[in-house]
């Protein structure tokens, strides 16, 4: 019996991730490619986004347990958050201690101190817990502002929001995100990626 109950909590922390994502499908969203520009030679098209996020599946992996758990309480997909864990730390490749190079963000997910007070230490359950918790939250704020939009840019605008705080957002069809468009894109990428692989 308690083999039994050990195997099926097993089965649930690892199942399918749309078993338990509220806030659309993640492999539905388009994602046009990354614009290859002078400024962005090194990191631009979809062969060199591949590569960054390949190489981040590693360390992503000893992160895999919480970032499932935080999901699975949250009701999103695991593959989103470890693709903005990808997106703004390379998954802590990018950080110093914790903190970025500027020492304004911190951990996994770089929550910006000027206007949060990070919880947990930087690679812990509590940090993706807390950061994962302000993007649903701007999920919700994006459904509560525009509930005419479907899921699908509703999830768009709330990682939007989550990078770029809720009143930059003034439309659905060009990311304001970034000044080159890229960021939602990027992350959109990654989660399927990431979603073909595991999370």
């Amino acid at each position: 019996m308690v083999t039994a109950l050990l195997l099926l909590g097993l089965s649930a922390l690892f199942a399918p991730s749309m078993s338990y994502s509220c806030y659309g499908d993640i492999s539905a969203l388009q994602a046009p490619t990354i614009s290859c520009t002078a400024v962005r030679a090194q990191d631009c098209g979809l062969a060199a986004l591949r590569r960054t996020v390949e190489a981040d599946v590693i360390r992503l992996r000893r992160y895999e347990v919480p970032i499932k758990r935080v999901a699975r309480r949250l009701c999103l997909d695991p593959a989103l958050i470890a693709a903005i864990i990808s997106q703004e730390s390379r998954a802590g490749l990018l950080l110093d201690n914790g903190w970025d190079q500027g020492r304004q963000r911190y951990g996994l997910m770089q929550i910006d101190r000027r206007y949060y007070q990070p919880f947990g230490m930087w690679d812990s359950e509590e940090h993706i817990n807390q950061c994962s918790s302000m993007l649903v939250a701007g999920i919700n704020e994006v459904r509560a502002r525009h509930p005419a939009w479907s899921w699908d840019q509703q999830l768009r605008g709330g990682i939007c929001t989550y990078h770029a705080r809720a009143g930059n957002l003034q439309i659905y069809d060009e990311d304001p995100c970034s000044r080159d468009n890229n960021y939602v894109n990027s992350v959109i990428r990654r989660a399927q990626y990431l979603k073909r692989n595991g999370f």
